[in-house]
């Protein structure tokens, strides 16, 4: 494995821990609301860059996700696609 490999790996699982962590302290609420808090925080907190890397890990089944954090999922802005650096 490269090492960029293993730094984006590296990336997408601090980003699961992190998005868990944040469903965990919204699980005593509510489902909807509990939903609606792991969404807004994210959106609030998260750059582009780590909600792109965020749908990344959606797009490919949410492996380690929380079920909180799927439910969530429809209301986190998605970031238009990254721009590619000039060749």
């Amino acid at each position: 494995m490269s090492h960029d490999e293993n730094h984006a790996m590296n990336t997408k699982e601090k980003l699961v821990y992190m998005a868990n962590q944040i469903a965990a302290f919204f699980e005593t609420m509510p489902h909807d609301e509990a939903a609606a808090g792991v969404a807004k925080h994210i959106n609030d907190f998260w750059d582009p860059r780590m909600r792109r890397q965020f749908f990344e890990i959606v797009e490919a089944g949410g492996k380690g996700l929380r079920p909180l954090v799927l439910d969530a999922v429809a209301g986190i802005r998605r970031p238009a696609p990254a721009e590619k650096p000039a060749a």
